[in-house]
């Protein structure tokens, strides 16, 4: 038996889920049992393929997970806010013929039905289930695409116990946690970070859909654990300003013994202001889908803002060609789906090249951003688009941001930003700021003011539909 599943029959009648109602350990197996011997229709095991399923976040999608893994499938996601054509691109990808399919979604089944075979969660009886182990495929993320097509990412049971023991040491989870999801679970910071390291030590995970005013109100009740992206601690320090309970919650968070922020970069000025409001320095760590988590502050000891801290247990890092960042150990992916040579070429001598470039000062790192898209050419020079964001969030007009690269005949590439501005500015005004703070061929020479910035599911900026902005 895969160790996931027996530590999980040891937690038995503890609460693993609630999602408006409380739900066993032993009462989400049972389920997933017998969902797997539904979805094996016969057959004994179904040989590491591809099972998607669409369920929106709570005690069903855990089941669904479940049952795929203990019947051999290997667990592929849907993201529940993407539209059709992105679900049917998940399906035609990775070859899913059988979509495990949540009520609240039935009106799709018509559509979505056409090229799988959509069953529902309702299972009666519990058969024989294959014998996992370690070595076998298990989970089929696919990349936020901002930058190329989303590519599926494959991870091994193996991969992602180390994945979820290192996050567990490294910030002391246990069975007396309580953690507050509220992140989507198609990508690896929901899906490992939060539920399976949850699951792994017999903690328990409660689901509720991202609104700040239920948020902040959730805070008053006991909660040990809380991680998000930076656009949602933005918005919950935006409305924390309008709250009556200020104090209140201030108290309250003082017991939430750890906050973590991920997936994109946290500009400094959101780190300082979530201090003020609830105390907590929050936690910054890096990873990707292809490598899990790989660094983080520490748990206890100093978070240095703008970093995310040194490898996790387990994880090696170097520094490759043009600083960038280079990983290997035993969390990293097995493969991308389907696509042998991209994964190949994703990997030198062992190590997996991230892509993004980094600065190291006494062990530490700090994201400099993309490769492909965060580090600009100009006339020469290399440029941070994310240095030059961080400047600009420190005007207090500028509510968001995203500098991009943008063709130049003479530089090679020129700066572009697009501001949404909470007040009323003028392009000489960002221009002046910056050339106050910056090096002259880090200066925009192009503004933009746009009334939001398009981003995916977990808050990323999509920067290649912010450079179309421009033409």
């Amino acid at each position: 038996m895969l160790a996931l599943f027996a530590r999980i029959e040891r937690y038995g009648p503890d609460i693993a889920v609630h999602d408006g109602k409380d739900h066993t350990y032993a009462d989400l197996l049972s389920r997933a049992k017998r969902l797997a011997t539904k979805l094996l229709g016969g057959e004994k095991d179904l040989c590491q393929q591809p099972v998607a399923y669409l369920c929106p976040p709570g005690a069903d999608y855990v089941v669904a997970q479940w049952a795929i893994w203990l019947a051999g499938g290997i667990a592929t996601p849907l993201a529940v806010s993407h539209p059709l054509t992105e679900w049917r691109h998940v399906l035609k990808d990775s070859g899913a013929n059988t979509l495990v399919l949540h009520p609240s979604f039935a009106e799709h089944q018509e559509a979505l039905g056409k090229t799988v075979e959509c069953v529902d969660l309702s299972a009666e009886e519990e058969g024989e289930l294959p014998s996992l182990t370690a070595d076998r495929r298990a989970l089929l993320l696919y990349t936020s695409g901002t930058t190329s097509k989303p590519k599926g990412v494959v991870h091994t049971f193996a991969s992602l116990e180390r994945q979820v023991t290192s996050l567990s040491r490294a910030w002391g989870w246990s069975r007396k946690d309580v953690i507050l999801s509220v992140l989507p679970l198609h990508h690896i910071h929901g899906v490992v970070n939060v539920v399976l390291c949850s699951v792994w030590n017999g903690a328990r995970c409660e689901f509720m859909p991202f609104d700040p005013g239920q948020v902040w109100a959730r805070f008053r009740k006991p909660l040990t654990l809380f991680m998000a992206v930076p656009t949602m601690y933005h918005a919950l320090a935006k409305d924390f300003s309008d709250r009556k309970d200020k104090e209140e919650i201030k108290r309250a968070c003082a017991d939430i013994r750890l906050m973590v922020s991920g997936s994109a970069a946290l500009p400094i000025t959101l780190l300082m202001r979530w201090k003020e409001i609830t105390g907590h320095t929050l936690l910054e760590r890096y990873g990707m889908t292809e490598i899990g988590m790989a660094l983080s502050n520490p748990l206890e000891g100093q978070r240095v803002p703008g970093t995310v801290g040194m490898p996790l247990p387990d994880v090696q890092v170097k520094t490759g060609k043009d600083d960038e960042l280079l990983v290997r150990g035993p969390c990293l992916f097995l493969e991308y789906w389907n696509k042998p040579e991209i994964s190949q070429e994703s990997f030198a001598e062992g190590w997996f090249r991230t892509g993004d470039i980094v600065h190291e000062s006494e062990g530490r790192y700090t994201i400099l951003g993309r490769q492909s898209t965060d580090i600009l050419k100009c006339g020469g020079y290399k440029v941070s688009a994310l240095e030059i964001e961080n400047e600009l969030l420190n005007h207090d007009s500028v509510e968001a941001c995203s500098v991009v690269g943008l063709e130049d005949a003479a530089w090679g590439q020129s700066v572009g930003v697009a501001i949404v501005a909470s007040k009323k500015m003028t392009r000489d005004e960002v221009r002046s700021w910056c050339e106050r703070r910056l090096a002259p061929y880090k200066v925009p020479s192009q503004v933009l003011f746009v009334p939001s910035l398009p981003r995916n599911a977990m808050g990323k900026v999509v920067k290649r539909q912010v450079a179309d902005l421009f033409s």
